[in-house]
C-alpha cells in the first residue's frame, strides 16, 4: 500500500461525498481553490467567490 495514494483517494472520496450531501440538502460546499480563493460551489455548478466580509474570522 502506498500511503500517499491512499490519502489522495480518501480526500477525493470525501469531496465527492460532500457534493452528494450538498445536493441532497439543497445547499453548497465551500473549498479553497488552487489559487487560494475560497469559493462556494452550488449543485448547479455555479461557483461564487466568498467575500472577505462573509468570513467570520478573516
Amino acid at each position: 500500500m502506498n500511503p500517499i495514494k491512499d490519502l489522495q483517494k480518501l480526500i477525493k472520496l470525501t469531496g465527492e461525498r460532500a457534493k452528494l450531501d450538498a445536493k441532497a440538502n439543497e445547499t453548497y460546499i465551500v473549498y479553497k481553490t488552487a489559487e487560494g480563493q475560497i469559493v462556494k460551489e452550488y449543485n448547479d455548478g455555479n461557483v461564487i467567490p466568498v467575500a472577505e466580509k462573509e468570513a467570520p474570522h478573516a
